[in-house]
């Protein structure tokens, strides 16, 4: 099987160094009994340097101040699996010149050497999550990796005291020697006043400043584990009791998301008359799709529709040294607009959020943010929703397959909005909130399960406009677009040697436009990465394997410009082209990868598409 190979072979095999998938444990367990290859070396260790791996981002576009820098965590990160996240005690940057700061950034340095899986990590400051993550796979001469994040909009949080929490479930053994060193840092900026915007009306400044009160909707410490929910199942809900202050006038949702073990690959996932016709057995199922619903006291509130990252161990590891999967070490979070609910929490009781995955398998990871305004000039603020339309899923799957052959197509749909208004010093401000979903999931499985090949297309657009007293309208708009393209083929060679071949597309698009009283900002994004490798495996050892990935990432925006185009293969930068000028046609969805990647590219993962009697031709 395609699928079941897949995940046998991303478990249980090695390459010299790890090359195992996923940032879980419960997969990874037998395979310390397993006898591996050792590592032949012949330079010495100490003549090679760390190899740099990097996601491909565009930068932090900061002031021309001087920032002040807070060391607050160093720690090795050696056997940590199952036990309780490292701590430290933070304070606000008293040592800092100036009290003001314009940017925040949080930084990530790490250093690794030897054999590790990866590993899935968080970092949170007083229960609220700053960084979702990946860890980098080492090698025996060692990596270093770093994380820089634009964490200005916790802003109100990062004033008082607070405890920061980072959890690394990490195992080190004789065989598994990896233990990550790393220091976390945040530098703050200060105000730069010539890049001071003014400041006339105080509402519309309010709208663009971070939160007043950030509320985590997280697992509270004391814990063996990171401090997010589990969803282990479509019937899972984890609720989380809140409190908000009465005169909030503004608020939203921000949620962190992570997939893993039997859901880390959902997209690939078998529907489930697939499994049943063919008698299938440990095969993960209820097909590709997944939706993360958030509600509040049991009503539907909003979605998400997650982009489909791939850690630092998936499909082949060899295709993400040094460049990592698209969103790998820095998970990308997802807002929702809670402001037309306020007139049902703003009662001083007690609510609950909840969060659910449709057809979850185990496990994701979850939690949330919620991210307050307040009205300093009121202690009540009042408010009503005046709509709330959330319309079910709209799905279609057609199967075509005989046997273990055969082609499947999934296509959902659904849209929630909502519509309320509050009442506050500022005046009557009516918001409203629309999200708009589409899937589509094309499957194809030949070779009698031994091939399988996956396109999907995800559509995430979301927009929130607020109908000022002054008749002026502030508005925040995004259209995302998130694109998989997937080719794995078995090949079996006889005396317990195999060949596998992988090749992959990931696409992150996104088009944003936003007016908050300082006039229209557009901005578009497209991230495109392509990879092709292979795997020799004999004995459930791999023995030889190439991963090669290029990547092309645009970026044009109202206060920044940003390209880099960059490939790689066996650990090695082929190129790498950095560029910052500003496109004169801005960049839309409708340029397709065709245009991204020359002709030869193409045809590697368009040639498998044909299939005879469940054989490519």
């Amino acid at each position: 099987m395609a699928s079941s190979m897949l995940y046998s072979i991303l478990f249980l095999l090695l390459l010299h160094q790890s090359l195992f998938s996923t940032a879980n444990l419960i997969h990874k367990k037998s395979l310390l009994k397993q006898e591996l290859l050792s590592q032949s070396h012949h330079t010495p260790l100490n003549d090679t340097p760390p190899t740099l791996f990097f996601e491909v981002t565009k930068p932090i576009k900061l002031p021309k101040t001087k920032p002040c820098s807070y060391h607050i965590l160093q720690h090795d990160f050696g056997y940590t699996y199952g036990k309780p996240p490292v701590l430290a005690n933070y304070t606000p940057p008293s040592h800092c010149p100036s009290q003001k700061f314009s940017k925040i950034v949080l930084q990530w340095n790490a250093t690794c050497k030897g054999r590790q899986f990866d590993r899935i990590f968080g970092v949170w400051l007083g229960g609220v999550e700053l960084l979702r993550s990946c860890t980098a796979e080492p090698r025996a001469t060692g990596i270093v990796w770093s994380v820089e994040k634009d964490i200005t909009r916790y802003y109100s949080l990062l004033m008082k005291n607070q405890t920061l929490a980072v959890y690394i479930g990490n195992l080190v053994t004789k065989i598994y020697t990896g233990v990550y060193h790393v220091n976390v840092t945040i530098q703050f900026y200060p105000d730069d006043e010539s890049d001071v915007v003014s400041k006339s009306d105080a509402l519309v400044s309010k709208h663009h400043s971070p939160a007043d009160l950030i509320l985590p909707f997280s697992r509270k410490l004391p814990l063996n584990d990171g401090l997010w929910f589990q969803i282990e199942n479509s019937t899972d809900i984890a609720l989380n009791e809140f409190k908000i202050p009465q005169n909030v006038y503004r608020a939203m949702l921000e949620v962190y998301v992570s997939f893993h073990e039997n859901d880390e690959f959902w997209y690939l996932n078998f529907p489930n008359e697939y499994i049943e016709a063919n008698n299938l057995t440990d095969t993960p199922g209820n097909g590709p799709f997944r939706e993360v619903e958030v509600s509040l006291d049991g009503k539907v509130v909003g979605a998400i529709w997650p982009f489909t990252v791939i850690y630092t161990g998936g499909v082949n590891p060899l295709l993400w040294r040094p460049i990592t999967g698209v969103g790998s070490f820095d998970l990308p979070s997802y807002n929702i607009e809670i402001t037309p609910y306020l007139g049902k929490i703003l009662d001083g009781e007690s609510h609950k959020f909840g969060f659910s995955v449709t057809n979850a398998l185990n496990v994701w990871y979850i939690d949330a943010n919620l991210h307050l305004w307040l009205d300093n000039k009121s202690t009540k603020v009042e408010g009503e929703l005046l709509e709330n339309i959330s319309s079910p899923l709209v799905v279609s799957l057609i199967s075509d397959f005989k046997g273990l052959n055969g082609t499947f197509l999934t296509s959902v749909s659904r849209s929630i909005s909502s519509t309320g208004w509050v009442k506050s010093s500022h005046g009557n401000i009516t918001t409203n909130s629309v999200q708009n979903f589409n899937y589509n999931n094309s499957m194809l499985i030949g070779s009698d399960g031994d091939l399988q090949i996956v396109n999907q297309i995800i559509h995430f657009n979301d927009s929130v406009s607020a109908q000022l007293p002054s008749s002026s309208v502030l508005s925040t708009e995004s259209h995302k677009k998130f694109d998989l393209y997937l080719y794995y083929n078995e090949l079996d060679d006889g005396n317990g040697t195999s060949l596998s071949r992988e090749n992959i597309t990931l696409g992150f698009f996104e088009k944003k436009s936003e007016d908050v009283g300082f006039g229209l900002s557009k901005s578009s994004l497209g991230n495109v990465q392509n990879g092709q490798g292979y795997m020799v495996v004999k004995n459930n050892l791999v023995v030889s394997g190439l991963g090669s990935t290029q990547q092309v990432y645009k970026y044009d925006g109202s206060d920044l410009c940003y390209f880099r185009n960059v490939s790689s293969s066996n650990y090695t930068i082929l190129y790498d082209e950095v560029g910052n000028t500003c496109s004169r046609k801005r960049s839309h969805f409708g340029f397709g990868l065709s245009r991204m990647w020359p002709s030869a590219a193409q045809r590697v993962f368009l040639a498998p598409s044909l299939l005879v009697n469940g054989k490519v031709v």
